[in-house]
């Protein structure tokens, strides 16, 4: 069903607005009032701590984490297998949540609650694991029945005492450093470093073989010349436990590698903030002094789980390794510098209990890189302690008050409901095990943490999971059957105000007028207020809250440089104010005075710097109105865009080494080039900038990159003749390196025989990543000038084949034509669904998929410098298809990137008002959990765009993890928020 948060989540949807000047801000301590519903906590509705309440939340087990397949595993630490694969004799299709490790965690649960129920303490506590309809897998709930306060202290052991969010963390790695080839055996020294992490840390370590996909089209699955097949160390355990290992894992392969290990100790709270924005401090240093540095998750005082038996990794110990100790006391130098000079500015700030730990449990991703991006640290309380007090501190105000922002942005993607049952039948009561029933499906189905106390149940949770919990409550006999009322509390920002209410609460009293409920704004707080959505019938209730979320500030944000500006705004705004007009969507601008003053930082260019909002209901006209303001921007600054470019992460280290140059390359192209942190063994480059640069900056990139493939030939006389020949070595090789930009060098390898154990020839082809795609051309070549002089080459390994043609061969049968040649018959139900439309058509988009990956054997960017140098086809045609794939291959990084932010607020008004209708402006849509949307209508057939909410194309939520998708209207897994401008987009 339709969602029409998805139509509006604020924290990605709410751009940041734009002031003047910068704002004047004050560092010090501040704790803005707060206040839940009545005033107390928004989890538990007021009561005295006599009188016994019943909580129930779900626990996040992961339970849908699957261990590794049998075939690939090489080696595994003890008890491994058995606790991640089924039994042999289990049948094929037993659900993931039986595996003999997720049993065991709610074995474990149960045998914990059962010790809180039969403790001194007069508290209950049961566990129920479900299978509901709208989740695939299994749901594990537990129900808590005590005094508020012991409740709390239960829920807290109960998280703290779990292991949550499973994951499974892979490590790559040589197979030659593990391996040892004279016994065909892995080395012993490996094997019992990895049974150590495993006992250290308290996880399950497996040794996986390279994952070998086919073998048709060349030398690996992707055709990538020369691409070793590295070997895997996958790490199975809770979030710490499994992060610890990595680092430990990553730490060992570089002691295999030769380099030295050193650390050093730091406080938490300063490490994000001594990398500083998006880790440049930290990469610098590393390109200076050739060394890596391992920061330990900066959430480590958050989560307090250990396994029995292991070792949490201290929160402030930082691993160094490089190839001298010389190099690594530099390190530490250098650190130390940076912490000496750090002048540190910090904020508090008050956010809901309930809210913190949803962020904790759901959001951690985003919060770490609103840290990483800000170059600021934010300190949570413990998961489930009941606190409310964050902490952010930075080395400058602008970017404390940025991470502030964010992070209450965050919350405004959770709500809190309360359902009060004010005259109920007595005699129809449910008894105590009823409700724990009750509240048990309600958090099954919803996902949401659900109190019930004195007839009123109240709800906290993500916003979908909230509304889901409501609409299960309304399907209750008893609750239904007496008189009751709703309240739904929504937390935005406090410069959205007008814009949700319109001129003189217009909107509000509109929305109060065709739903009847009512609506309070209150709570407010330095950041945030809430919108209060009370009304005593649920329909009545769900109508409002619908039409509230309508008229939420959708935004989407890009960046445009600054000296389109004018030329976009037009002679007294009349440019813009046509397209603001045509499509009711309010556009701002900013310039580089807004955020600060000229030349802040060099990365500042590129942040977003125009931002277009609208009400939710007019979402889609966003996209309209960006693409008209684009086309007014010259190609070489159009819209940015971003490629993941994969390289080996041990080369990463080489390229940061030539820092110079990759800097000369990002001026050069106007692009930025983004590197993986350290700990997160990532062999992903991102490179970002305008969509018509991007190709061209990542060709060169791959330019720096080298590679190299070996073609094994059985070796005869008259080969081995025509290889030491003065016409191969004199004519053919320079040949090859001015034509195809690759060199061959011939060498014998013994260990290399052919089937019948003759000897043969290797013939090592080396170039750079952007040329690849010249390898299979440079081997057609070789082979035809072999041809030329009565020489038949037989190839052991390493062959390139040419990709299937497309022969339309198969659909002539349906031309009746003597003149063409009939092809067999071919059995097919239809005869517009021949072979030729599933054979051919997924060969070609195999083919199409390898050409949009960059350093693969067929890469875009591969064909450019090549076939600049080559005499086959003009220069400078490949460069536009490239760019056009590069474009279509990145929309999910373009998703990524349109993060914005602003160092002013946003305007203060009511934003743009759509012209109203006759009819209501918005039809009825169905209310719960999402399960169904529209995608049958596009923004171009709209007729009349504002007047109404039309069906819209959806697209998958990022922020909440939801089933669900929701219109286009911000493209960033960061979270926009209306205030100072933020970082740049990474």
């Amino acid at each position: 069903m339709n969602k029409l948060a998805n139509m509006r989540h604020w924290s990605e949807r709410m751009g940041p607005g734009f002031g003047m000047s910068r704002p004047n801000m004050n560092m010090t301590a501040i704790t803005p009032q707060h206040k839940g519903i009545n005033g107390s906590s928004p989890i538990l509705s007021p009561t005295s701590a006599e009188t016994p309440i019943h909580y129930s939340f779900n626990v996040p087990f992961a339970s849908d984490l699957a261990g590794p397949n049998v075939e690939d595993i090489l080696y595994a630490t003890v008890g491994a297998v058995e606790r991640w694969t089924h039994p042999a004799d289990a049948p094929d299709d037993v659900p993931i949540y039986e595996l003999p490790v997720h049993a065991q965690n709610v074995t474990n649960l149960r045998k914990l609650c059962k010790d809180l129920t039969s403790g001194p303490l007069p508290i209950e506590a049961y566990v129920k694991s479900s299978e509901p309809k709208r989740v695939k897998g299994q749901v594990t709930n537990v129900c808590l029945s005590g005094s508020p306060e012991l409740v709390h202290k239960s829920r807290e052991t109960i998280l703290n005492d779990t292991p949550l969010a499973l994951r499974c963390a892979v490590v790559d790695v040589d197979g030659e450093l593990v391996i040892d080839t004279a016994q065909t055996a892995l080395k012993s020294h490996v094997v019992e470093h990895l049974d150590q992490i495993a006992a250290f840390c308290g996880v399950d370590v497996f040794l996986l073989g390279p994952k070998f996909a086919s073998l048709v089209d060349g030398q690996n699955a992707n055709g990538d010349a020369g691409r070793d097949q590295r070997w895997r160390v996958a790490i199975y355990g809770d979030m710490e436990s499994a992060e610890h290992a990595k680092t430990r894992v990553l730490i060992f392969i570089d002691r295999l590698l030769g380099r030295v290990v050193d650390g050093t100790m730091l406080e938490l709270s300063l490490h994000t903030v001594v990398c500083g924005r998006s880790r440049k401090n930290i990469k610098l240093i590393e390109s200076t002094t050739n060394t890596a540095i391992y920061f330990p998750p900066p959430f480590s005082q958050v989560y307090r789980y250990c396994p029995t038996g292991a070792q949490r990794r201290n929160p402030e110990e930082i691993f160094i390794t490089g190839d001298t100790p010389q190099n690594i006391a530099l390190a530490k130098q250098k650190i130390h510098e940076l912490v000496t000079r750090t002048r540190i500015f910090m904020k508090d700030a008050i956010v809901s209990a309930a809210k913190i730990d949803s962020i904790l449990l759901s959001r951690l991703d985003k919060v770490r890189k609103i840290m990483e991006t800000n170059g600021t640290f934010i300190q949570f309380p413990a998961l489930a302690s009941q606190r409310s007090m964050i902490r952010i501190q930075g080395v400058e105000g602008l970017h404390v008050e940025r991470t502030v922002r964010d992070v209450m942005s965050l919350t405004g993607q959770f709500y809190s409901a309360s359902w009060w049952i004010q005259q109920a039948d007595t005699s129809r009561l449910p008894s105590p095990n009823d409700i724990r029933t009750m509240l048990s499906d309600i958090c099954a189905n919803s996902d949401a943490d659900v109190a019930f106390d004195k007839l009123t149940f109240t709800i906290t949770g993500s916003d979908d999971a909230v509304k889901a919990a409501l609409m299960v409550i309304s399907e209750i006999r008893f609750v239904t059957r007496s008189q009751y009322q709703i309240r739904v509390k929504i937390e935005l920002a406090n410069e959205h105000k007008e814009f949700v209410s319109g001129k003189k609460n217009g909107k509000i009293n509109k929305i109060m007028g065709q739903s009847s409920v009512q609506i309070i704004f209150d709570g407010f707080n330095e950041y945030n207020f809430n919108i209060d959505v009370c009304g005593a019938n649920y329909e009545a209730m769900k109508s409002g809250l619908m039409l509230v979320e309508q008229e939420m500030p959708a935004s989407i944000s890009f960046h445009v440089p600054d000296q389109y500006h004018k030329r976009i705004i037009g002679i007294g705004g009349q440019h813009i104010q046509r397209i603001m007009k045509k499509h009711s969507v309010f556009v701002k601008f900013s310039n580089a005075m807004d955020r600060g003053g000229v030349g802040r930082e060099d990365d500042d260019i590129k942040v977003d710097n125009v931002i277009c909002r609208t009400p939710a209901r007019n979402a889609q006209n966003l996209e309209l109105v960006k693409s008209e303001i684009l086309d007014m921007v010259d190609r070489v600054d159009s819209e940015f865009t971003s490629q993941t470019v994969n390289v080996d992460r041990l080369y990463h280290r080489q390229l940061i080494a030539r820092l110079g140059q990759l800097e000369e390359l990002e001026k050069k192209w106007n692009c930025k080039i983004i590197f993986p942190s350290t700990e997160t063994a990532s062999d992903d480059v991102t490179i970002s900038g305008p969509e018509w640069q991007v190709p061209h900056c990542v060709d060169e990139f791959l330019g720096m990159v080298p590679d190299n493939h070996e073609l094994v030939l059985a070796s005869t006389p008259e080969l081995i003749k025509f290889l030491e020949s003065t016409q191969f070595t004199k004519d053919l090789v320079p040949k090859l390196k001015a034509q195809y930009v690759v060199e061959v060098h011939v060498k014998e390898d013994e260990n290399e025989l052919t089937e019948d154990g003759k000897p043969t020839v290797t013939l090592l082809w080396t170039f750079t990543r952007n040329n690849a795609g010249g390898v299979r051309d440079a081997i057609d070549f070789l082979n035809s000038n072999l041809a030329a002089a009565g020489i038949e080459a037989t190839t052991v390994k390493g062959a390139i084949p040419r990709p299937k043609s497309d022969s339309f061969e198969e659909s002539l049968q349906y031309f009746d034509s003597k003149l063409l040649q009939h092809a067999p018959p071919v059995s097919t139900d239809s005869p517009t669904k021949s072979t030729f439309g599933e054979e051919v058509a997924r060969e070609r988009s195999t083919i199409f998929d390898k050409l949009r990956k960059p350093g693969s054997m067929s890469s875009i960017s591969s064909f450019l410098d090549r076939r600049k140098n080559s005499s086959h086809s003009p220069a400078g045609s490949f460069f536009k298809n490239g760019s056009s794939n590069v474009s279509k291959s990145s929309l999910i990084s373009i998703e990524s990137t349109r993060s914005f932010n602003a160092d002013r607020n946003p305007w203060n008004d009511s934003g743009v008002n759509l012209p109203d209708d006759d009819t209501t402006p918005w039809p009825t849509r169905h209310f719960g959990n999402g399960s169904g949307s529209s995608n049958d209508h596009k923004p171009s057939q709209l007729q009349h765009p504002g007047d109404a909410t039309p069906k819209h194309t959806v697209r998958a939520s990022i922020d909440s993890g939801r089933d669900s998708g929701r219109p286009s209207t911000s493209h960033s897994t960061n979270s926009g928020y209306p205030g100072p401008i933020g970082p740049p987009r990474s």
